[in-house]
């Protein structure tokens, strides 16, 4: 590229040359140039002019600051009503989650007293609906509302965690107490009095005998710890479970017990096997269940074992 630069018709003209990376240049340094220049009007002549008040100019500028706010001010009020939609859908969700707590809290054993510590501000009735506000709310309306909720998930967390405890403690409640079968056959002689197979006397049977061959697997009853394994004259190989709460189980004539004292046992594990040992006219389980060491109906514990069973079985109806 050439520039031809002339002063007369007389004179000498010069002539410049540039090539294109050169002339590429000198456009950035140009845009460069009226970048400064303009950032210098603008800082020098309208930020004064808006400052001191001059006629024409500081109205120009109030006219483009007024609309800049005004468009940062509508953003700004987008964004707090997206925001208070959010937190009015999160307060219907913890209304529900409250309720829905109240209920299983019921289920799970929890007093109404402890459930007020909890939720000391809880409202009686139900409650809900949309969140529509009477105008968009502040940002510290919005920020205190965030609060509240925040408040409110922590007291429903500790509700929850509560809940979780007592179903928790229900549960090894169910798994301490003797009502499995330990072995799956038909009773032969049940709990109370009856005939003695030795002197032929009325004497009272203290336990269940289930008949079945010798080495069947003996599995316990519920969970808990060996209390002891040991050689009776009447019970023979005898081996007792304590399950807490005063509770023990025994598992007589055994032809040999699989655990020793101290053990921690769980329901329906093997924990002896089925023999005549000791005061026995054949091959069966004599299995008792004390509480306080009183002998207690064994079949009691073993029909609500088989009534939760079949519950658990049937089908949902709708």
């Amino acid at each position: 590229m050439q520039i031809l630069i002339t002063h007369g018709t007389l004179a000498r003209t010069r002539v410049l040359r540039f090539n294109r990376l050169q002339f590429l240049a000198a456009l950035a340094m140009l845009a460069l140039v009226l970048m400064l220049l303009s950032g210098t009007i603008y800082h020098v002549i309208f930020l004064k002019a808006a400052r001191e008040g001059w006629p024409v100019v500081s109205q120009i500028t109030r006219l483009v600051v007024r609309d800049e706010f005004a468009q940062r001010d509508r953003f700004m009020r987008e964004n707090l009503d997206a925001m208070a939609q959010k937190v009015g859908e999160m307060q219907a969700k913890l209304i529900k989650l409250e309720a829905m707590g109240e209920r299983v809290s019921g289920l799970a054993g929890v007093k109404p007293e402890e459930l007020k510590q909890i939720v000391p501000a809880a409202v009686s009735g139900g409650q809900g609906g949309p969140f529509v506000p009477a105008r968009s709310p502040s940002f510290e309306q919005l920020n205190g509302m965030v609060s509240s909720l925040d408040e409110a998930a922590d007291q429903s967390t500790d509700l929850f965690t509560m809940v979780e405890s007592r179903l928790f403690e229900q549960r090894m409640q169910q798994l301490m107490v003797p009502n499995s079968r330990p072995i799956d056959v038909q009773v032969g002689s049940g709990f109370g009095f009856r005939t003695d197979p030795f002197t032929g006397r009325a004497a009272l049977h203290t336990g269940l005998d289930f008949p079945t061959d010798v080495g069947t697997p003996i599995m316990a009853a519920a969970g808990g710890v060996v209390r002891s394994t040991e050689q009776h004259p009447a019970y023979g190989n005898l081996l007792e479970i304590d399950h807490g709460n005063g509770l023990v189980t025994r598992y007589a004539h055994t032809s040999r017990i699989a655990v020793k004292t101290g053990d921690l046992v769980r329901r329906g594990q093997v924990v002896a096997y089925v023999g005549t040992t000791g005061r026995s006219t054949g091959p069966h389980l004599h299995f008792e269940v004390l509480v306080e060491g009183v002998p207690q109906d064994p079949a009691k514990f073993l029909a609500s074992g088989a009534k939760g069973a079949t519950t658990a079985r049937a089908p949902a109806r709708h």
